[in-house]
Formats: C-alpha cells, structure tokens, sequence
C-alpha cells in the first residue's frame, strides 16, 4: 500500500531521536522522503538515532516540545505535508520520580503541536501518537476500542491522557471547521520491542544492556502480561494512517490503536527467556535474570488493544508473529554487540525483512 507513497514529500518528525524515532526517520529516508527532526537531544550513551547516522541525512532542530515558540519557527520554515508526534517523556517509572516533567512535556507539547498547527497555511496532514495507557485500564481479559473511556490512574497514564483530551478540545474548537489545511489524526500503541532500544526501565534494553555487561538482569514483575509487538508495526500503522489522511479528510480526529494480535500476549518471563535464546552466556552458571522484590510503583498487569477499527478503516493489520518479533530483536542486538554488522545495513535488511513478510501474506 505504501510503495513510494512518501517519496519527495517532507515529514516533521517530532522525537525523532528516540527509539520509535529513529526507526521511523530511518524508514522514511530509505522510502525517499525528505525528513526533519524536531527533538531535545540525543539519548545519551548508546543511541539508534547515532548508530544509523541519521544527523547528517535529515534537518535537524535541537529544542524542547515545550518551546512553542522554537517548534512553531521549525515547522513554519520546513512547510511539512507531513508531522508524527512522537516527542514525549516515555518512562513509566521515570513518571513517578519526575511527575512534573512527565506531565508537562506530555501535556503541554502536544497543545504546542496542535497550536501550531493553527497557524499551518498548506496543505498538512499530522498523526498525534500518544499510548494504549490512555484507556481508563481496568485490566479486562478483551482488548480496549477506540469508544472505551480515557483514564489515568497513575501519572504517565494520566498525561497521556490529557494529552489526548487537549487534542481532542483543540481539533473540535480550533481545527475541525476552521483549519481546512490541516488534517489530524490520533494513533495509540504500545510496548514495542525491537533492536536500538536503551531506554531505561523497558525489559528488552535492560536485558541486553545488563547481558553485554556480564551482569544478571534484575526484573520487576515477570508474570505481567503485555501484548508485545515489533517497533515496525506500529510504525507501519502511523504511516499508513497518514496516506489516509492525506485522501480522507472524514478521518479528521479519528484515534485508531495499533497492536498485534491477541495471540501475542506473553508474560515478562517468557519473553526474557526467548531473548536469552539470542544470547551466549558467559559461562553455565551465569544467572541470565532475577526477580526483584517488586517495583516501587503500581502497575498494570494487563492491557492490550483492539484493532478491528485500523483494519476496517484503513486496512491495516499486524505483519509478524511472537517468534519473528523476538526473533528479529534478539538477531539485531546480536549484530550490534557481537557481531561488529554494519547497522545501518543491517537495520536496512530488517526493515525488508518486514515488508516482504507483509507482502507475502498479503497484508497492506
């Protein structure tokens, strides 16, 4: 479906640095687009956003979400056709720590976004990307709809959560029958895995980081239950939500999740000890994971999406299954680390490697 849909079109990538950042800038440069970042900084340590070379490929702006000032002079100067939102403080537990930090940069960067998005006088098709936390999570067996009310009974939920209700009081007041240049989208999704992440506190990071160390990785809870899902699937969705909004102005302020399938669903456990497969331990008697005595703050132990709405409105569904996900994880981090690969070349081939598995299984 996507082809060459992009090439030659400018995209503003918001938090393009990131993790989903990086991915996403990296897709979008090999599909011929022509990309500008818009982020804070460069992760310290190890970064995908480095590893790929991805500074001297793009334009780039060096500012916080929260200097409107800094991000309306970015997008006025570049005229994107094109934003994802991704900028966001991203760390559950780094939301318990820092609440004030969580709440404004989630918060007030996405009312930043969408004011400036007033002030757009082309023609500008955007997807606001907040999480599967912004559901009011009562840890049902079935998966959350687009209609299920919003929630947020801890912080990061509760600023993803406002960022939504922001969107939502900006696109009805400001932007729906008074912006004809700008049309919006919102899309949800969560814990991706996938190669290049370092982020603190997310399983796959600590565990490759710790391994690389010779060091045990300590967890926190290994029987919570999480619908996990490689990087590229939700990426795949954003863009394909933006090729709809750019032909269907009826879509204007839909939310769309983007999740895998529900047979996805594994414990912490299970997918540490699948990802160890792609590990050499350092010796018989090395200890690969330990059980902590628990996190220092609640949280859920399960929630996943239901995506029935992306396949029948935009004919999206999810590409890989659990063992190709944690497969094309383990293989990247063993490149990475062991292997001295090219990885740009290497993140190339993965990305292929997506692609015509979607195409085979005739999946747009």
């Amino acid at each position: 479906m996507l082809n060459n849909f992009y090439r030659n079109k400018t995209v503003f990538i918001t938090g393009n640095t990131g993790f989903k950042g990086s991915w996403l800038t990296f897709w979008l440069l090999k599909s011929g687009a022509n990309v500008v970042g818009y982020s804070k900084d460069i992760p310290e340590g190890h970064s995908l956003f480095q590893s790929l070379r991805l500074e001297s490929k793009i334009t780039q702006f060096y500012n916080d979400i929260r200097d409107f000032e800094a991000l309306e002079a970015s997008i006025q100067k570049t005229t994107p056709e094109f934003i994802f939102h991704l900028a966001a403080q991203p760390i559950v537990s780094k939301s318990f720590s820092d609440p004030r930090d969580t709440i404004t940069t989630n918060a007030v960067g996405m009312m930043n976004v969408c004011e400036a998005l007033r002030n757009v006088n082309w023609a500008c098709n955007c997807v606001l990307i907040t999480s599967d936390k912004v559901y009011d999570n009562v840890e049902w067996v079935w998966g959350y709809r687009e209609t299920d009310p919003i929630g947020g009974k801890d912080v990061y939920s509760g600023s993803k959560g406002a960022a939504e209700l922001i969107a939502k009081s900006y696109l009805s007041s400001f932007l729906d029958d008074y912006q004809p240049n700008v049309n919006i989208g919102i899309a949800r999704a969560g814990n991706v895995i996938g190669g290049g992440d370092w982020a603190v506190d997310r399983l796959v990071s600590d565990c490759f980081k710790s391994w690389s160390e010779n060091q045990t990785v300590m967890i926190r809870a290994p029987l919570a239950t999480r619908p996990w899902q490689h990087v590229l699937e939700p990426l795949s969705g954003y863009l394909v939500q933006g090729l709809f909004l750019s032909k269907d102005k009826e879509l204007f302020g839909e939310a769309f999740n983007f999740g895998p399938s529900s047979d996805q669903n594994r414990t912490v456990r299970e997918v540490l000890s699948d990802l160890a497969e792609y590990w050499k331990p350092s010796g018989d008697d090395f200890e690969m994971y330990s059980v902590t005595n628990g996190a220092k703050f609640k949280e859920a132990t399960l929630l996943k999406l239901n995506c029935d709405k992306a396949l029948h409105k935009l004919n999206w569904a999810p590409t890989l299954l659990y063992r190709e996900t944690i497969s094309m994880t383990g293989e990247w981090y063993d490149a990475y680390y062991n292997k001295s690969l090219n990885m740009e070349e290497f993140t190339s081939q993965q990305i292929q490697q997506y692609c015509k598995a979607a195409d085979d299984r005739k999946i747009s």
